[in-house]
């Protein structure tokens, strides 16, 4: 399996009526993440004005990747992405 560095995944409805979640809270966040190439550390840090979002937006696994869902919050988005990249699926594939 293909070693995956870095992933951004924003799962994300133009408009709040047209979202399949619609009875989810808006999570208005935008989140960073990263990595050292010389080490292969990963980070993913997570700003919103909601509170505890961090538990349900951002996702890692040593050796396979790291992600970060926003917007309409489905927390069930993380596993998902983190599924496909270890399924050998690109970052953009996987979004």
């Amino acid at each position: 399996m293909k070693k995956v560095l870095i992933i951004i995944l924003i799962a994300s409805s133009a408009v709040y009526g047209q979202s399949p979640y619609g009875s989810m809270p808006l999570a208005h966040t935008y989140s960073i993440v990263t990595i050292d190439k010389n080490t292969g550390e990963m980070g993913v840090a997570v700003q919103s004005h909601w509170f505890s979002v961090g538990t349900i937006v951002t996702w890692g696994e040593a050796g396979v990747g790291v992600v970060a869902t926003q917007s309409f919050v489905n927390p069930t988005f993380g596993p998902d992405g983190l599924k496909l990249l270890k399924e050998g699926k690109s970052a953009q594939r996987s979004c």
